[in-house]
C-alpha cells in the first residue's frame, strides 16, 4: 500500500476552473475593468518557493499519520473555499457577503437538524475555542457571576474562557472510562452555586463520552445549564454502531442548552470552522448592539448580530454549504459510513494493543476514534520512556503516532505488574479520523510491533 508517488489530489483543479467561469457569468453585465497587474513570473517564484517550505509538514493527508486530530478536508470543501476566493465575502453582515450569509443559516440548520433541533440560533465561528467562548459567555448572562464546571478530562479551554469572562470555574473528576464522575459532580452541585455544567461527548484525549443522561437527571434536582462540548465528537451522533452509553448521550444531545461542534475536524472542512447552536433562540437579545456603518442594504438578520466575532470569513460558510450538499447529514449516509469506518479502526487497534503482552491497553475501549495505550514495563515512569521511544522509532518508519500525558488511573496497572509510581504516564495515543484508516490498521500496526521492544 506504500509507495514512494504518494501524490496530493489534482482533480478538483479542473472542475474549479470550469466552476469559476461559471460565477463570473454572474458579473457579466459589469463594466468590464482591469484586475490589479502583478508580475506572474514573480509569483510563481514565491509559490514554488512556499510549496518546498511546505515540505516540513508530517503528512497529515495520509493513513500512516494517525497521531493527532489533523483530517484533510474533502476535496470538494477545499475547492469551495477557493471559489468563493475570488468573491471574498465577509460573513459578518449581508451587505459583505449576501450569498454567503445565505448558504451559512442553511448549513448550520443542517447541523441543528443533525441534534433534532428545528427552532435554534446558531452560526459558524472560527472554531471550537470561539464557539465555547459564546455558550459559555450567553450562560454567564443568564447566571451571572455562577460557577462552570467540568470534567478535568474536557478541553482545558473551558477553564481559560471562564477566567477571560471571570466566571469562576471549577474542575469536577472522572471515572476510570475518562468521563465526568457524577458523584464528584453531584457533591459540587450541592452547594448551589453552580451555573453551567459542561458535558463534553468525545474528549480530545481519549475521546470519551461523558453520561449525559444521568446529568440530565441531576439538572432536574439542582437546576443548571448544559452546555455540550462536542467540537470532536458531534458527528458521531449518525453513526449506527456506537456503544450503549455512548449512544445514549446522544440521544439525549436535544435537551441541552447549547451545542459546540467542529465541522473542521469531522465535518471535512479547512480550518476554521467551528459551529455554535443555542436551543432557545431568544439568547439573541444578548447580541444585541448597534452599528451606524455597517447594515444599510437589508433589515434581515444580520449574523454579525448574533456572533462576537465580526468580520468572519464568507468563504468557511460556501464550503460547509457545499460539503453537506454533496454528503448530507443523515444516518446510514455515506457521511455517517465514513465515520464508522474510523471507529472500526480504533476498535481494531484496541483488539490487537490488548492482546499484545507488551502493552497495557485502556480499561475502556474506544467510544469514538480515539486509542490510547501504555507500554508495559516496571514502572509508570519506565513506560513512560518505552512510549517515547516507540513515538520515535515509528516516526522513522513514516508512521506519525502521539503521545499524552494521561492519569494512570485510566490503565490498570496493577493488574499488568506495572508499578505506579508517578500519577500519569506517558501513553501513545492514536486519533483514527480517516476512513481509510480502517483499511491500513495491519500496516499500522505491523510498524508498531517492529519499533517495540520484546
Amino acid at each position: 500500500m506504500e509507495s514512494s508517488n504518494i501524490q496530493l489530489e489534482k482533480k478538483t483543479i479542473a472542475i474549479l476552473e470550469k466552476a469559476l467561469t461559471d460565477m463570473e457569468k454572474g458579473f457579466a453585465h459589469l463594466s468590464p475593468h482591469e484586475t490589479a497587474a502583478f508580475d506572474a513570473d514573480a509569483v510563481k517564484g514565491v509559490l514554488d518557493e512556499a510549496a518546498a517550505r511546505m515540505h516540513d509538514n508530517y503528512p497529515y493527508f495520509h493513513p500512516l499519520y494517525a497521531g493527532q486530530m489533523l483530517k484533510p478536508p474533502h476535496p470538494a470543501a477545499r475547492a469551495a473555499y477557493m471559489l468563493s476566493m475570488w468573491i471574498n465575502p465577509n460573513n459578518h453582515a449581508l451587505d459583505g457577503g449576501r450569498a454567503s450569509s445565505a448558504m451559512e443559516k442553511e448549513a448550520v440548520a443542517e447541523i441543528a437538524r443533525m441534534f433534532g433541533w428545528n427552532d435554534h440560533l446558531g452560526h459558524l465561528t472560527s472554531g471550537g475555542t470561539m464557539a465555547n467562548l459564546e455558550a459559555l459567555w450567553i450562560a454567564g448572562q443568564l447566571a451571572p457571576g455562577k460557577k462552570v464546571v467540568a470534567s478535568k478530562q474536557a478541553h482545558y479551554t473551558h477553564s481559560r474562557i471562564s477566567a477571560v469572562l471571570q466566571l469562576p470555574f471549577e474542575s469536577v473528576a472522572h471515572d476510570a472510562n475518562g468521563r465526568m464522575d457524577l458523584a464528584a459532580l453531584e457533591e459540587k452541585l450541592k452547594a448551589g452555586d453552580v451555573g453551567t455544567v459542561v458535558v463534553t461527548l468525545g474528549t480530545t484525549a481519549t475521546g470519551s463520552i461523558d453520561p449525559l443522561p444521568e446529568i440530565l437527571a441531576l439538572r432536574k434536582k439542582y437546576g443548571f445549564r448544559i452546555h455540550v462540548d462536542a467540537a470532536y465528537g458531534g458527528y458521531f451522533n449518525l453513526i449506527g454502531t456506537l456503544g450503549p452509553d455512548a449512544r445514549a448521550a446522544f440521544d439525549a444531545i436535544g435537551e441541552v442548552d447549547s451545542i459546540v461542534i467542529d465541522p473542521h475536524k469531522h465535518g471535512l472542512q479547512p480550518y476554521g470552522c467551528g459551529c455554535v447552536v443555542f436551543r432557545d433562540p431568544s439568547v439573541g437579545k444578548f447580541y444585541k448592539h448597534d452599528s451606524p456603518y455597517t447594515y444599510f442594504t437589508s433589515e434581515e438578520l444580520h449574523l454579525g448580530e448574533i456572533s462576537l466575532e465580526c468580520s468572519r470569513p464568507g468563504a468557511a460558510a460556501v464550503a460547509l454549504w457545499t460539503t453537506q450538499k454533496l454528503l448530507p447529514l443523515k444516518k446510514d449516509s455515506e457521511f455517517s459510513k465514513r465515520l464508522e469506518k474510523s471507529r472500526n479502526a480504533a476498535l481494531k487497534l484496541h483488539k490487537h494493543i490488548k492482546s499484545d503482552a507488551r502493552f497495557v491497553a485502556s480499561r475502556f475501549e474506544p467510544e469514538l476514534d480515539i486509542v490510547v495505550w501504555a507500554a508495559r514495563a516496571a514502572t509508570a515512569s519506565e513506560s513512560s520512556k518505552v512510549a517515547k521511544k516507540i513515538f520515535d522509532d515509528a516516526a522513522a518508519k513514516n508512521l506519525h503516532l502521539a503521545l499524552a500525558e494521561l492519569p494512570v488511573s485510566l490503565f490498570d496497572l496493577e493488574a499488568a505488574g506495572v508499578a505506579a509510581d508517578q500519577p500519569t504516564i506517558t501513553c501513545l495515543r492514536s486519533v483514527l479520523m480517516k476512513p481509510e484508516h480502517d483499511d491500513w490498521i495491519d500496516r499500522i500496526w505491523e510498524i508498531v510491533s517492529e519499533v517495540t521492544p520484546k
